[in-house]
């Protein structure tokens, strides 16, 4: 996907003109290599912009020259993806070799084929998942920040609810039934601390549910015994060990953990996980 365009989205009186000469100047210094002038850059869109549009934080992060944010800013994310929601599906199936949703459909066929009452597609997008997994369940809620992702993926007549907003919001906070099926097929790369994701999808899946997740990853020797980073990609990347430890702090057990290509960029395989999980029965 392309840079997002920070301006986009934006309600607080912001200086536009600043914010948009500082971020491209940002850009050009990162992509010159001069990462310690592109890191004072970014550091101007963030004091113009605290809501983060643009993902100041996770570029600081990826270069090495910033805090690792607990995730990306709700602000960028929304914003990421309003401005793809159009050619969404083409740039990440076509073009990023994206084939998750199908991946995830053949690993729950083989450790927990359902069928399901009630489904949740946390970060739904354009409703991919839905679309290969509505045979299975009976009844589907999508949720994603991106009010233009909802639009299309409404349009598609596949969900039986759809909401605007936050996912790990949603999992603690929604007014609505548990469920027994959760999905999360490109969520994790813009979460970095994952305790408050597990426990919401603890709170709101009935003894037995089944989670369905997918993870960014990076080699060992990059990650250097951290749970996560922000990757060369401004997402998130996450250790196989951290996943297995919030799994288990969560009261969920592992069905089958597989090593996948998530995407691909510039023409390279994106590694990362899939891991299907059971929700124990409450003590």
């Amino acid at each position: 996907m392309s840079e997002p365009d920070p301006e986009s989205g934006t309600t607080s009186p912001i200086d536009e003109e600043a914010l948009a000469e500082a971020y491209n100047r940002a850009l050009a210094l990162e992509k010159a290599g001069d990462l310690d002038a592109a890191a004072a850059a970014y550091r101007e869109v963030l004091a113009l912009d605290p809501a983060d549009h643009g993902g100041a934080a996770v570029r600081l992060a990826s270069m090495g020259r910033g805090e690792t944010p607990a995730r990306a800013s709700e602000a960028y994310v929304a914003t990421l993806f309003d401005q793809h929601a159009g050619a969404f599906e083409s740039i990440l199936v076509d073009q990023l070799g994206y084939d998750v949703p199908a991946l995830t459909r053949r690993a729950l066929d083989e450790v927990a084929p359902g069928p399901f009452s009630r489904m949740l597609d946390l970060g739904c997008g354009t409703g991919l998942a839905g679309e290969i997994l509505r045979d299975i369940a009976d009844h589907i809620t999508g949720i994603d920040l991106s009010e233009t992702m909802i639009e299309v993926t409404d349009e598609k007549e596949v969900y039986d609810a759809l909401y605007v907003g936050d996912a790990v919001d949603f999992l603690h906070h929604a007014d609505v039934e548990p469920f027994d099926l959760i999905t999360a097929t490109d969520v994790l790369p813009y979460l970095g601390d994952l305790d408050a994701f597990f426990a919401g999808a603890a709170e709101l899946s009935v003894d037995g549910a089944v989670l369905a997740f997918s993870s960014e990853t990076l080699p060992d020797e990059v990650l250097a015994g951290r749970a996560f980073m922000v990757g060369p990609h401004q997402r998130f990347a996450h250790s196989e060990t951290y996943l297995a430890e919030m799994l288990a702090r969560h009261g969920f057990a592992g069905l089958a953990i597989g090593g996948i290509v998530v995407r691909h960029e510039m023409g390279k395989p994106v590694p990362g996980h899939l891991v299907i999980a059971r929700r124990k029965p409450a003590d």
